[in-house]
């Protein structure tokens, strides 16, 4: 019960900040956007920079940095998880490798999975998930890296839970949110990544984005 409170806490506080959809084909902005004041010709005027997720470095299940520039021009759909998680990460992966089959062909679109237990998810461990769950990089990276990093860019820039906690199934807790990211580091739609419907409902807006860089 608590999972869900969370979950449903972080989908509300990226709905209630995201901007206003322009028409009715445009995925909103989410995220909290910041105002600032810069001076233009010796007038102060205000400026809105929206949400974008910050630069970050990591390693992936082949030991290659995996940054920002790994998915220059992409769109990709970002999640958290564990190996050892005893109970949704597995469906979250079931779910997952629904999008990754579909959009197995398509080069602009990548799949990027934090562990949030990189003590037990060496590279080495990785490496042998995504080969048991029968995947690739560059489409699916699973990144590891510094504990403190991987928490911070999960609550600072995807709005999404992501920590240790022993009163958790497995020692950690994590939001189980799919978080679709367009070219320009946006977060662009939350997803319930345990539901196949909202999963669904992902990759056709995963296509509803990919039209709208074809305009």
């Amino acid at each position: 019960m608590m999972r869900r409170h969370i979950e449903i806490g972080c989908l509300f506080l990226l709905l209630g900040a995201c901007q206003e959809i322009k028409t009715n084909f445009e995925l909103p902005i989410l995220g909290r956007t910041e105002i600032v004041t810069k001076e233009v010709n010796g007038i102060l005027i205000k400026d809105t920079i929206p949400h974008r997720i910050a630069d970050f470095s990591f390693i992936n299940q082949d030991s290659a940095v995996i940054t920002n520039a790994s998915f220059k021009d992409k769109i990709y759909v970002a999640d958290f998880f564990f190996i050892n998680c005893p109970s949704i990460c597995p469906e979250m992966s079931k779910q997952l490798y629904r999008v990754y089959e579909k959009f197995l062909e398509n080069e602009n679109i990548g799949l990027l999975s934090h562990t949030i237990d990189p003590s037990y998810d060496t590279v080495a461990a990785l490496a042998n998930y995504a080969r048991l769950l029968g995947v690739s990089s560059p489409k699916w990276e699973f990144v590891t890296g510094d504990k403190d990093q991987i928490y911070d860019i999960g609550e600072t820039s995807y709005m999404v839970v992501a920590n240790e906690d022993e009163n958790a199934p497995g020692g950690f807790i994590h939001s189980g949110a799919f978080l679709l990211i367009d070219k320009e580091r946006q977060v662009r739609g939350v997803y319930d990544g345990t539901i196949a419907s909202q999963v669904d409902l992902l990759m056709k807006d995963i296509n509803r984005l990919l039209s709208s860089y074809e305009q």
